[in-house]
């Protein structure tokens, strides 16, 4: 980033709405050209173009950030584009920054709520040794665009035919450069084409075309249609019990793709929206409906795949599968709860339990050191941490645990899995913020004075008109306190400051749980659920582990299942194989019935759920008003594959798989667990086959590093290479 921060922001002289527009500069350039570069930025989403060719491979750039503190900027090599006379075309559209709910909360203080803009130079170095640098500024056009209307819930209106007849000069208005920054985070690109698997007639008698798998992009297709018919593409998730569209779900959100036909044949897809679908439903389709004629492209921020998880039951690889696309789903640009209804927000809470996971299945270091430097950035001056980052909901004084830990949760993982200490630098005043926040809302040691969603979405007590009943709140706020708290100590030594006062205030509140919320090693019976128990076993607190240990197991056997949400399912698992109950980890793992990991599966989930019954064995919905079939939370159980099925574990005081341990957990009605992950030390690998009651294991240890393998309570060290075992 450099000759940008001499350009002038342009917006529309004309009020734009949500549309679509073009702001271009012409020139001519006679001499020999040695490079060209354009960097260029908006508030909105722009697709940048030379002489007609669109620059870059980035879908919906410069992607979604605070942008009144933090606003992208993009470099593109554009040598190869240029010409004698050449035009430079940027188009915007409201995006994330100007679409109708984002725009009230995360606009800009010079621009209305829907208005767009944008900023861009290209440097151009000659032969001569001439440089010579374009700018937007007041002698640029403006024009809006074929698009006609575009929002990120809505979808968009496209008019091949469109041409404004009243192009003006673009208006120049002030704007602080000082949020201009290089590009931090990934790129979003388009990664993978779906070919359409079937064209279904439903019992309505509407058209609708299966993809066979729920994902997040757009659509392109061949259309022709004859000129004046309104082509609407409706997009949707599931087919309800009778097999029609169903879309009650995605609320008030449209996610409509409408083309506007002027009886010429066409091939396209969209330059500005997403949609989360597996299914689309054409409507004033006048053109034979065929396969070939529609592609799905998966759109994704562009993270390399790094982890790979396969056993021996069929349906637990689908959980996985399942699991892939649900971050590939939801990692786009931002860490989204969901892609498809009216909201696909960045969710703190989905996104610290979730961590883990994502950081071993692709490498998302990029991804989060993006998307923290905008929690950072949102945070309130008092240190309380919004409940979506970016932050579209406006100030708000609450922090409700297990949502706002994604403050130290998140950047304490970076650490573990990519040894990535600056991130933890970055983060410490951001920590130590949020942590004075809690001890302001706590009293002596409980941490009750606030407002928390609890254990979202439990089987305890929540229903559709209260997702947050269950575990007691501020048994789980102080719950979080203790392990944040323990975050920022390690955190603290790690840069060499003191954190003996944190520690004491933290042993303060350990004594003050036990206390409020246990007696003899077991959670007071007024307080008892399966997720109270969950954390006070995996964030050390209770005082006798096999007491509380043995509360957990009976909770699970009696009733046969999980009761957990958010807060608690994804520390169920390690809860019970970390303390002895291994056999019932896996039974609640392998059930089939509801609720479970595996009942979305039997019902041909192929992305992870919102609800552990979203759709219910009858075919009816858990509900309307919240119900998302593409919400990766649950799919934090992956961890618990990677690192106690497979046995590939971190060792926190050599973080990035510099040690391993390797201390995988068998289970009879499994005959083989493989994993993989491509770490910056290298390929880590664990393989485990049973036969004939004899147990083989197989570990790979990459070039420097080092690992312990824990089989049979026996410790091994071993170093580099591959290393066979039998039990």
């Amino acid at each position: 980033m450099k000759n940008i921060l001499n350009a002038q922001w342009i917006k529309s002289p004309k009020s734009s709405g949500n549309r679509e527009v073009v702001f271009s500069k012409s020139f001519v350039s006679e001499k020999e050209i040695i490079n060209a570069t354009l960097e260029v930025t908006a508030l909105g989403v722009y697709v940048a173009k030379i002489n007609g060719q669109r620059v870059g491979d980035f879908i919906l750039a410069p992607g979604w950030t605070t942008y009144r503190k933090r606003l992208q900027v993009d470099s593109y090599d554009v040598t190869g584009m240029m010409g004698k006379n050449n035009i430079l075309e940027v188009g915007v559209a409201p995006g994330w920054k100007a679409s109708e709910y984002f725009g009230r909360h995360n606009g800009d203080l010079h621009l209305g709520n829907s208005e767009t803009a944008a900023i861009f130079a290209l440097t151009i170095n000659y032969a001569d040794g001439e440089t010579r640098i374009l700018t937007s500024g007041g002698d640029c056009m403006c024009e809006n665009g074929k698009t006609v209307h575009s929002t990120v819930y809505d979808g968009y209106i496209y008019d091949p035919a469109y041409k404004d007849i009243f192009p003006a000069k673009a208006q120049v208005f002030e704007k602080d450069r000082g949020v201009l920054l290089d590009r931090q985070g990934e790129k979003v690109i388009e990664q993978e084409r779906l070919e359409a698997k079937e064209i279904i007639i439903t019992p309505k008698g509407e058209t609708v075309i299966d993809f066979g798998q729920n994902m997040t992009g757009y659509v392109e297709f061949r259309i022709k249609g004859n000129k004046g018919e309104r082509a609407v593409i409706s997009h949707a998730e599931v087919l309800d019990a009778e097999g029609n569209f169903y879309t009650d779900n995605l609320r008030s959100a449209k996610a409509q793709a409408v083309f506007l036909c002027d009886g010429k044949e066409h091939i396209h897809k969209p330059d500005y929206n997403f949609y989360g679908f597996r299914y689309i439903r054409l409507e004033n389709w006048s053109d034979e409906v065929k396969k070939e004629n529609f592609t799905a492209i998966v759109v994704h921020s562009d993270m390399k795949r790094t982890g790979y998880f396969e056993c021996s039951d069929e349906r637990v690889n689908k959980l996985f599968s399942n699991i892939i696309w649900g971050q590939k789903s939801n990692f786009l640009d931002v860490p989204t709860d969901c892609p498809q209804r009216d909201e696909r927000l960045g969710w703190t809470g989905d996104a610290q339990v979730f961590v883990k996971t994502a950081s071993y299945n692709y490498d998302v270091e990029r991804f989060f050191t993006k998307w923290l430097a905008d929690l950072r950035a949102d945070q309130t001056d008092w240190g309380s941490i919004p409940h979506v980052i970016p932050n579209v909901f406006g100030m708000d004084d609450n922090s409700s645990a297990a949502w706002a830990d994604a403050a130290t949760i998140c950047p304490w993982q970076m650490y573990l899995t990519y040894a990535n200490t600056e991130i933890l630098k970055d983060s410490l005043e951001s920590m130590k913020k949020y942590i004075e926040y809690i001890e302001e809302h706590s009293y002596d040691g409980i941490w009750s004075n606030s407002w928390h969603f609890g254990d979202w979405l439990n089987l305890d007590g929540s229903s559709p008109e209260d997702c947050s009943k269950g575990t007691e709140k501020s048994l789980i706020a102080t719950a979080y306190y203790i392990y944040s708290t323990e975050i920022l100590a390690k955190t603290m030594a790690l840069c060499g400051e003191d954190n003996a006062e944190l520690l004491a205030k933290r042993e303060n509140s350990i004594k003050a749980f036990r206390r409020e919320f246990m007696s003899e090693g077991r959670i007071k019976p007024e307080f008892e659920t399966q997720t109270a128990a969950v954390l006070a076993l995996h964030f050390g607190i209770t005082d006798n582990a096999p007491e509380t240990a043995k509360q957990l197991n009976d909770l699970v056997t009696e009733c046969g299942h999980l009761k957990t949400g958010f807060v608690g399912t994804p520390y169920l698992l390690h809860a019970l194989s970390d303390n002895g109950y291994t056999e019932t980890a896996y039974s609640l793992l392998l059930r089939e019935e509801y609720p479970s990991w595996l009942f979305s599966v039997k019902m041909g989930a192929t992305t992870i759920w919102e609800h552990w019954d979203s759709i219910r064995e009858d075919g009816t919905m858990w509900s309307t008003s919240m119900n998302s079939f593409n919400h990766y939370a649950y799919g934090s159980v992956a961890d618990w594959l990677y690192g106690d099925a497979a046995g590939i574990k971190i060792d926190e005081s050599k973080p990035a798989f510099e040690h391993i341990v390797f201390a995988p957990l068998t289970d009879g009605r499994l005959t083989y667990v493989k994993a993989s992950i491509d770490t910056r030390k290298g390929l880590v690998k664990s393989r485990w086959k049973t036969e004939n009651g004899k147990t083989e294991y197989e570990f790979t240890v990459p070039e420097g590093a080092t690992a312990t393998v824990i089989l049979g309570g026996k410790e091994t060290e071993i170093g580099a290479g591959v290393h066979k075992f039998h039990e």
